[in-house]
Parts: C-alpha cells; structure tokens; sequence
C-alpha cells in the first residue's frame, strides 16, 4: 500500500515552502514599487557555498574588519576589501578609510547619527541636532529617536528635496548640527542640495557640523554615472555615507555598506572588550559574515563598466517610462538623476498587481504611486503596466 508523499511532518513543510517559492518567483516580474534588484548575481556564489563547507560552519563578524586578530571564524579579510572597493567611489582615502557591511540602509544611517552624534560629542560637549528633510526616509526620525537626539524636520519642496532657507530658520547656534542629506528621497528621488545647504552651513560658523549622507538606492549607481561628483567627498564634504546593498548591488537579503574616516572611528567610545581581546566601535557586536562574502562575490564578478551599463539602461528606461505617461497624458515627473518615476495613482487593481508604493501630496494633485525602474523592470514589462493603465483611462 503506497504512502502519501506529504503524510509526515516534514513532506508538508517542504510543500509548503515549494509554493511559497513559486509565488515569490512568479511575483518579482511585477516588483516594480521598491528599490530591489531582483536580477541575482550569485547563482555562482550558491554553487560555491554549498561546496564549500562554510555552509556547514558558523561564521560570525563579531569585530572591526580594520582591527582583527582573527579570535572568532570570521570574513573580516573580505569585508575589508568590500570597504576598500567602494571607499574610493566615494572620494575617500584609503589611509583614511574606515567601515562595514551592514544589515541594511537603516543601519548604516543608524551607525551615521551614532558615530555623528559621538563625534560631535566629543568635539563640542554637546549633544546634536539632526536636520533632516520630511522627505527623506523614515528612519532617520525612528533613529533620532532610539538615540534620544533632538529632531528638526526640515520641510522639502515638490521635488522632495530639503528647502535650504527652512534650514536657515530651525538651525541653533549653541548646538552642533548633524546633517543628513538624502541623496535619493524615498518615494520621489529627490537629491538635496549640497552646495545650497552647505550655504546655508557656512552662514552659521559658531555652528560644529557632522554630515551624513543617506544614499541607500543612489549610492548603488551614481558613481558609474556623470554624477558621480555628488557622492565624492573631495568635491562635496561630509563625514559618513550609507548605501544599501539589496537594491543596485543584486543581493538576495537586506544588506548595505557604511563608510567614514579613521579620524571620525577614532572619535568614538573605543568600548574595548576584553571577551572579544577587541575595540568594538560598531553598534552591533555579531555581523553577518556572509553578507560581505556575497557583496565581495558581486564586485568580483562585476567590471564597473559592467555596472556602469546597467546603470544606464535603468536611467534609459526611466526616462522612457515618463515619456510614455506623458503621450497618455497620465500626469508624471522624473527628477535628475533618477531612476524613480512618480505618478499619480492608477486604480488599485493596478497598483497592487504591481506592487505599487503609496504617497500623498496636494500640489502634485493627491494620491500618487512610482515605480522604481531597477535592472529587472525592462521596457516589454513596463509595456505590459502602460497597455494596462491605458485600457483603465
């Protein structure tokens, strides 16, 4: 008598998990409303880890990737690496180069107004300020928050970048000021302006300033494009930057990259931890060691004028988006330098079959959806939601 194959436990379980799978597959066709890249660069990377025998071992990055002395099974070596690969896009010097792989955007921001607000500690004796725009991401607040630091929220135009001359008017003169700039806002892709901020700034000099750069999705792409000036601290300065790992970069799991100075790592509570015979200035104390692995298996197997031409057809394919809504008269924008195109919502049979991200603003006319065009969302799929947006006219 034969045996139902999905009799035990473990059959069901794994049935479960194949339909789960299979909806996630077919489903990311139709991601188009958040910043993932869901083109995978490390099917290479599985064939080697499960031959590996990694896969079988726990690896933990419980230290500073700059500082090991190797006590814990770790891929501190790699992590490095992954630093001293993107350091330089972002205008930093190598002798003066210090991060980490994070778990995702919100903590390299985390780790931002942590080492920002010690920093300026140290320097002033005063705790900080965060100035941040309404229209950057949201973590920020929730940070400022969790650290306990005063917030100005500092009004955006419609473009979603910070106004400059609200800046002007919430700046404190007896309190040094942490910055985040976004570089890329959440829903509209609006850059803040470094120059007219820094502006801004300079009219305060009584002021001590600590800039952080939020750069979750453009810190993926811009340093391959005629932009890239905007995320070089020679050219604008700032202090630290954070970008995302899961979005341009093609990783499977949250994950991001934060980088600042030596100088800035070494103003910091050292906490040195005599279990770990290590200085622990990161806030978390066990990191993945495999998130490093796969970003270090990415910029290995990706030339920069590989991820230089993605870049490009992205912000092609952008760009042809909103010309389409504008032939159908569906009222559209596109800011410089985006990948994101903003729209006014369609019905929501649409927007949920796509996925589509929700937002409100008056001056643009009410409800408004985007779509984030990342490697994945080509022209025929975006047809595809055109022809279906056109027949719901």
């Amino acid at each position: 008598m034969g045996t139902d194959k999905t009799s035990t436990g473990i059959d069901l379980a794994e049935a479960r998990l194949d339909e789960f799978a299979a909806r996630a597959y077919q489903a990311k066709a139709n991601a188009f409303g958040y910043p993932v890249n869901h083109k995978s660069r490390l099917i290479g990377f599985y064939k080697w880890l499960m031959g590996s025998g990694v896969n079988l071992t726990m690896v933990n990055n419980a230290g500073d990737p700059f500082a090991s002395d190797d006590a814990l099974i770790n891929t501190l070596e790699f992590e490095r690496e992954v630093i001293e690969y993107f350091g330089p896009l972002f205008g930093f010097d190598k002798d003066d180069l210090w991060g980490i792989v994070t778990f995702s955007g919100t903590d390299g921001n985390n780790h931002g107004l942590y080492f920002g607000s010690k920093y300026l500690e140290k320097k002033t004796g005063k705790k900080p300020i965060v100035y941040v725009s309404d229209a950057a991401h949201y973590s920020s607040r929730r940070l400022a928050d969790m650290q306990n630091l005063d917030l100005a929220l500092i009004p955006s135009d419609v473009h979603g970048c910070m106004i400059p001359e609200e800046l002007d008017k919430a700046l404190v003169d007896d309190r040094p000021a942490l910055v985040v700039y976004a570089i890329g806002t959440t829903f509209k892709g609006g850059v803040d302006d470094q120059d007219a901020l820094n502006a801004v700034l300079a009219r305060h000099p009584s002021i001590v300033v600590y800039r952080h750069l939020d750069a979750a999705l453009f810190g993926g792409y811009i340093p391959y494009t005629q932009y890239r000036d905007i995320l070089d601290r020679k050219v604008h300065p700032f202090d630290s930057v954070a970008f995302s790992g899961h979005k341009m970069l093609g990783m499977d799991e949250p994950a991001g990259v934060f980088l600042t100075t030596m100088e800035i790592k070494d103003n910091q509570n050292p906490y040195a931890v005599s279990y770990l015979n290590a200085h622990m200035p990161m806030v978390n104390c066990s990191r993945s060691a495999l998130s490093p692995l796969k970003i270090w298996w990415i910029i290995n197997h990706t030339t920069k004028e590989d991820f230089a031409e993605q870049t490009a057809q992205m912000l092609e394919n952008a760009a042809w988006l909103k010309a389409e809504l504008d032939k159908l008269g569906w009222p559209a924008w596109l800011e410089p330098m985006s990948n994101t195109v903003y729209f006014k919502r369609p019905p929501a049979e649409i927007a949920g079959k796509y996925g589509l991200a929700p937002d409100h603003d008056d001056r643009l006319g009410g409800d408004l959806s985007h779509i984030v065009v990342m490697q994945h969302v080509t022209k025929d799929r975006l047809q595809v939601f055109l022809d279906e947006l056109k027949t719901a006219m």
